[in-house]
């Protein structure tokens, strides 16, 4: 008896332990999740703030009894957004399926092929990832300037087309299909072409769209190279879009139609990463263990 009670009294114990750890845990999973949510709340609460309701709060409100919609009115007619949205949908999509074509091929003949050099070119691959981004964006502006394509869509696009992380990302997955499969496809008699296609790009899909996903985000996001190579409004994107309604005076002064206009742009982007959320962390967990 004594035995069964010092064991059930271990067993409660150990039980409490664990319930207090896990109310540790979610009670600072929450607070940081308020803390990370909230300024996307103030953001939203305050585009569906009229302008006189948020300019008579002298002490900020958390919540709103009249919300309106005339604020998204507002941010679409003080600035051309939807030819914005355009543009960035243009770069977007055109920067990606470049990208793609460009990192595939790439990433299976450094994974799968051999070649004299291959190790010492990949390490030189990876040692650009070392280069500071201002050095990058400076050499690319000199190029696409004296290559006469500033305000266009090719200035805007050729200097994202290769990421270093993204071919190393796709060779380290590559590199974890079986040899066999390799070898077995060359004895049918098939190219490394056909290989490609039918038994690595597909078993390689989490990662792929993961890297999709990935350079969608950091296209529709990009401002610094947009606000450096275009000065013509006709190719303006969402980011500089937003630049333009605070220099235009009409951010600074409605600051609700100026969040309403940010709340349109963050949108798409928070949709596009909650349907895709799963494939996102299987990509990186597949890419970034080997074996």
């Amino acid at each position: 008896m004594n035995k069964t009670t010092n064991f059930e009294k271990i067993e409660k114990t150990a039980r409490l332990k664990k319930n207090i750890q896990n109310v540790i845990v979610y009670t600072l999973l929450t607070f940081w999740g308020i803390v990370v949510l909230f300024p996307f709340y103030w953001m939203v609460l305050t585009s569906i703030k009229s302008y006189s309701a948020y300019s008579s709060e002298f002490i900020p409100k958390f919540f709103t009894l009249s919300p309106t919609l005339e604020n998204y009115f507002d941010a679409f007619t003080a600035v051309p957004l939807a030819k914005y949205f355009l543009n960035t949908i243009i770069f977007t999509v055109s920067t990606t399926a470049i990208m793609l074509i460009v990192i595939i091929p790439a990433a299976f003949a450094f994974a799968r092929l051999n070649f004299r050099g291959k190790n010492l070119v990949f390490t030189l691959f990876l040692a650009l990832m070392m280069i500071p981004n201002e050095l990058v964006i400076i050499t690319n502006f000199t190029t696409i300037t004296n290559w006469g394509l500033r305000n266009t869509f090719q200035g805007l696009i050729l200097p994202s087309v290769v990421s270093v992380f993204y071919i190393y990302l796709l060779k380290e997955n590559f590199a974890q299909i079986p040899d066999e499969l390799y070898y077995a496809a060359k004895v049918d008699g098939t190219s490394d072409f056909k290989y490609l296609l039918r038994v690595m790009i597909p078993m390689s899909k989490p990662t792929i769209v993961t890297i999709t996903i990935l350079k969608v985000i950091e296209c529709w996001n990009s401002y610094v190279w947009p606000r450096l190579i275009t000065d013509d409004e006709a190719f303006f994107l969402v980011s500089n879009g937003i630049q333009e309604i605070r220099e235009n005076g009409f951010g600074r002064e409605n600051i609700p139609a100026m969040m309403a206009a940010v709340v349109v742009i963050s949108v798409p982007l928070i949709i596009l990463f909650l349907i895709f959320r799963n494939k996102i962390m299987e990509g990186v967990a597949r890419g970034g263990t080997k074996g």
